[in-house]
């Protein structure tokens, strides 16, 4: 599975199985991508190959530790590593390839947006559940 920002400058490629996204719905979320929620994956670190301009990348890291790395030259959210763990979020919004892609969760449902609708039949969490119990959902077969 290929993927690149909206310049094309960053590129990269996830290797592994068929994936399963989620869905954030909290408020650092929405001020990142503009949007209700961002779409986004959790891949571990060997999984991701960088293909093409990782030196483009610049970061925002808020004091609480939230991380937004993005396109210097078009600002696109592009893949970040969670923290110290051997894990990266990728945007789903950035793959290249017709991926089918099955939304595994939806995440702090408890403050979306008030004109924020969300589609009934995929599991919900009020706030972020337990890590492990969140990429054991994600890696889960649909």
């Amino acid at each position: 599975m290929r993927g690149s920002c909206l310049c094309g400058t960053v590129a990269f490629q996830i290797n592994g199985d068929r994936r399963r996204i989620y869905q954030c719905h909290c408020s650092l979320c929405r001020k990142q991508g503009g949007a209700a929620s961002n779409a986004a994956m959790i891949v571990e670190t060997g999984e991701l190959r960088w293909i093409s301009g990782q030196e483009q990348i610049s970061s925002y890291v808020k004091p609480t530790g939230f991380r937004s790395d993005f396109c210097a030259r078009c600002g696109s959210p592009v893949p970040n590593p969670l923290r110290t763990m051997d894990y990266y979020w990728v945007p789903a919004g950035l793959l290249d390839d017709d991926a089918s892609l099955d939304v595994a969760a939806h995440l702090f449902v408890g403050s979306k947006a008030s004109w924020d609708a969300i589609s009934p039949g995929v599991r919900q969490f009020e706030t972020m559940p337990e890590l492990s119990v969140f990429i054991a959902l994600l890696h889960a077969r649909s």
